[in-house]
């Protein structure tokens, strides 16, 4: 059960919790009430109690087809263009190309020119035009701001446009609704959608639990941003996880995530690969390097989350499968975890 609405205190940002509400039913069942559950080996592994949130358990393998299902429907309704463009790396393409597919609306993907040829096939698959640019996502995101002004088609800016953000806000309702008590959520933090959407339906509805937005140290721009309160850019980026890969933070989506986030560590890229190798050894998941932000945060920082019920959320599971088995299979026996 949700708190007593007169007990709630709202933070100061762009979102709206009845909005996030409201885009519950307008999301594809398959994206919704996804799997959340207690692992032990894992908890075991790294002296807490661990739950996972499963947002790759769906047709676009990522957290990112709720807010891209929230994006259409709107769309759908309103008066105006009746296409789509959007910057991406892979999985918010992927995800605006199935909902725009099911919904009959075109769909144009801009991706840097180190974007990942797998998640870029997948994309076309699902019907939508993929567009390749020279230079990385902040480029990318440069020509889909043109291609919207001249072509007439709807942008959507991952993190500003607010259905992405409250789209992903759904996750944290669901795992409030859940009932049992958690002492943080850690979250991937990249462009900021699935931070400040989840961020503030705790903060609204459950403002005890620690919000962690774990970013890589080789991707570091939104971190340094929040920590110095103000837009910090990079000239460069260098991870494998290529879901959190932005140089320019969007200063109205920092300014939410400053509301929201209670601690936003950097994390190693070893982190980043150990945490991927336990949790296909501890859980059985094969994930992408962005999903295990979190427990490379965990891994760094023990004595923070000891004894504590911690949720990490699986944002996405969109990798090749000759990184994984370089990163986890063939490395997995040369470290113990």
């Amino acid at each position: 059960m949700l708190p007593p609405k007169q007990t709630l205190s709202k933070p100061q940002t762009r979102l709206d919790l009845e909005r996030i509400k409201s885009a519950v039913p307008r999301i594809s069942p398959v994206f919704r009430d996804t799997p959340q559950y207690a692992c032990p080996a894992l908890g075991d592994a790294l002296d807490c109690e661990v739950i996972v949130k499963l947002e790759t358990a769906n047709p676009v393998r990522c957290f990112k087809g709720r807010g891209a299902e929230t994006v259409m429907a709107r769309l759908t309704d309103n008066p105006g263009p009746k296409s789509a463009v959007c910057a991406s790396v892979g999985n918010l393409g992927l995800a605006l190309a199935y909902s725009g597919q099911s919904r009959g609306i075109s769909v144009t993907v801009v991706a840097g020119a180190t974007a990942n040829p797998y998640k870029l096939e997948r994309i076309r698959a699902s019907g939508a035009t993929v567009r390749i640019v020279d230079g990385d996502f902040d480029d990318a995101r440069h020509l889909a701001r043109q291609m919207a002004d001249s072509e007439g088609a709807f942008l959507v800016e991952d993190s500003e446009n607010l259905d992405t953000c409250e789209g992903a806000g759904t996750i944290g309702l669901e795992l409030i609704e859940h009932g049992d008590p958690i002492d943080a959520v850690l979250i991937a933090l990249g462009g900021g959608a699935l931070a400040t959407g989840v961020g503030y339906a705790f903060k609204c509805l459950a403002p005890t639990v620690e919000i962690v937005c774990a970013q890589p140290k080789g991707a570091p721009a939104m971190a340094l941003s929040w920590r110095a309160k103000s837009v910090v850019e990079t000239d460069r980026t260098d991870t494998i996880a290529d879901g959190v890969a932005g140089r320019r933070p969007i200063p109205a989506v920092l300014d939410d995530l400053l509301a929201v986030a209670d601690h936003v560590p950097l994390v190693e890229e070893h982190s980043i690969i150990a945490g991927m190798r336990m949790l296909y050894r501890h859980a059985g998941l094969i994930v992408e390097p962005s999903a295990a932000l979190g427990v490379a945060a965990m891994l760094e920082d023990r004595s923070r989350y000891r004894g504590k019920r911690v949720v990490t959320i699986i944002c996405g599971s969109n990798v090749i499968a000759t990184d994984f088995e370089k990163w986890v299979i063939k490395q997995d026996d040369d470290i113990s975890l």
